[in-house]
């Protein structure tokens, strides 16, 4: 999956693949990539346009999607 770098204090970047429903996440502390599981374009749109990625990653995605380490 290819992602984008973006603007974040805590994320360093983003993949969304549609068909599948993953979102894939970059996390620029650790360096590690994580996908989640049974996402939604919609959400993936609520998250993108989210004020703040990092704020939104944590209160909405963090443990609510199943997930899995994949770097």
């Amino acid at each position: 999956m290819q992602r984008r770098m973006v603007e974040s204090s805590a994320l360093n970047s983003l993949g969304y693949d549609p068909s599948a429903k993953i979102l894939e996440v970059e996390f620029r502390d650790s360096g590690g990539v994580w996908q989640y599981f049974g996402f939604t374009s919609r959400a993936y749109k609520k998250f993108m346009n989210s004020e703040s990625l990092g704020h939104y990653f944590v209160t909405k995605i963090k443990g609510r999607y199943p997930e899995l380490r994949i770097m």
